[in-house]
């Protein structure tokens, strides 16, 4: 009953990218076709702008997300939740997956991705450097420790010798970056590219540490994908050079 539950929450929280019907047919089938992407919440900004662009060179296409924590996706993933392509923000969450034989062919790494602090445009907490966030007082978010951003969090500061008692630990990295840009809290770790897409709101502190924890982003299209041929040319599309310009757009590394 559990894994009908979270396979259902998984279908019921994707969200759409462009519009119309969005009813999904398996290859071969008439009308409207939906591709389904699981994909880690720090590619929100550009994996949406690659699916605009992927309905527009496939007529009658529909591309759906699925973002969140990479953790709670690959587990989705590997209880049923249909799917067509996951993208992960660590290999590690990629590995729950494939170890599950839910992944078709061997994973690729498109992208790296690294941490800053992130902290009201006033900064009222006065945040300068990591060792910062250890000050009494400093309420600090990070995500928790079994999503990706939070063992990148987790080893950068373990790298700097800082010890942080976080105010809450977040499911993944938007809500810590949510807890920030509302003044709820005074600075949280994040990744570059959600601290440079929230820029109007947000002000992203670069810290030598973040070296320590560069995540590796690897994509694979899934074992049971409704749409096997529309998953591998969307993964096609992400390891192109188009995929590649909207990647370091948004404040990516290149693999």
């Amino acid at each position: 009953m559990k894994r009908m539950m979270a396979a259902a929450a998984a279908v019921l929280t994707l969200a759409a990218a462009g519009c119309g019907d969005t009813g999904g047919k398996r290859d071969g089938g008439g009308g409207a076709k939906t591709l389904t992407v699981f994909a880690a919440a720090s590619l929100t900004e550009s994996f949406t702008a690659l699916g605009r662009s992927f309905e527009g060179t496939h007529p009658g296409v529909k591309v759906r997300f699925n973002f969140g924590g990479s953790s709670a996706l690959a587990q989705q993933i590997t209880q049923g939740a249909p799917a067509d392509v996951f993208a992960a923000a660590s290999p590690a969450t990629m590995k729950t997956v494939t170890d599950g034989g839910a992944a078709s062919g061997q994973p690729q790494v498109f992208a790296k991705n690294r941490l800053v602090i992130a902290v009201p445009p006033q900064d009222p907490g006065k945040v300068a450097k990591l060792a910062d966030l250890a000050r009494p007082g400093l309420k600090v978010v990070l995500c928790a420790e079994q999503v990706p951003c939070g063992a990148a969090a987790e080893k950068a500061l373990a790298a700097a010798g800082v010890r942080v008692k976080p105010a809450s630990q977040e499911q993944d990295v938007k809500a810590v970056l949510t807890k920030v840009r509302l003044g709820e809290a005074d600075a949280g770790l994040v990744y570059r590219t959600d601290a440079k897409a929230a820029a109007a709101q947000v002000k992203g502190i670069e810290f030598a540490e973040s070296a320590k924890a560069v995540n590796d982003y690897p994509i694979a299209a899934l074992a049971k994908a409704p749409q096997p041929a529309l998953a591998r040319q969307f993964v096609g599309l992400v390891l192109s050079g188009q995929g590649r310009t909207a990647l370091t757009g948004a404040g990516f590394e290149s693999p």
